[in-house]
């Protein structure tokens, strides 16, 4: 009954609503699988010793958080409006879009996880073979300072 009260004007503003926050949620997943496609990339770069490309990826990975935590900000008000309109949900696909979402944050977390795991386990055996180098230079104070075989008179006779 409440639906035959409303002017053509909140109902096209209803729709411009839940289709704004439709189009956020789905940049939102896209984000979400894009994010994880560089965290995969970016094990294989680390397994395979890949610095620069690491640094690239690590550069491409915090852009993509800015623009994610970006559509949330624009998200969250939406979705108070959205539920505040409609308080009994008929569409399906913004419950889908948020559960896919969800599985998507779910394993960026764990792709996360994986990537810290290999970096930890990467510098361990780096910092392993600093400290295995040795430095010849190390034992001697200075090349002037050494008395082995060196010459203490000089012979200009001839």
């Amino acid at each position: 009954m409440a639906r035959q009260d409303l002017t053509q004007e909140q109902v096209d503003e209803r729709v411009a609503i839940l289709k704004r926050f439709r189009s956020l949620l789905e940049e939102q997943r896209n984000k979400f699988r894009e994010y994880l496609v560089v965290l995969e990339k970016q094990a294989e770069m680390i397994t395979t010793d890949n610095v620069d490309a690491i640094v690239h990826h690590t550069e491409i990975e915090q852009s993509i958080i800015a623009e994610i935590y970006t559509i949330q900000k624009v998200i969250d008000p939406i979705e108070v409006m959205y539920r505040d309109i409609h308080p009994e949900t008929s569409d399906t696909e913004i419950p889908k879009l948020k559960t896919d979402l969800e599985h998507l944050r779910k394993e960026v977390i764990a792709q996360n996880g994986k990537n810290r795991e290999l970096l930890k386990s990467h510098m361990t055996i780096l910092r392993q073979q600093v400290v295995s180098l040795r430095n010849p230079y190390a034992k001697r104070s200075s090349v002037y300072a050494e008395n082995d075989q060196t010459a203490t008179r000089i012979d200009i006779k001839q």
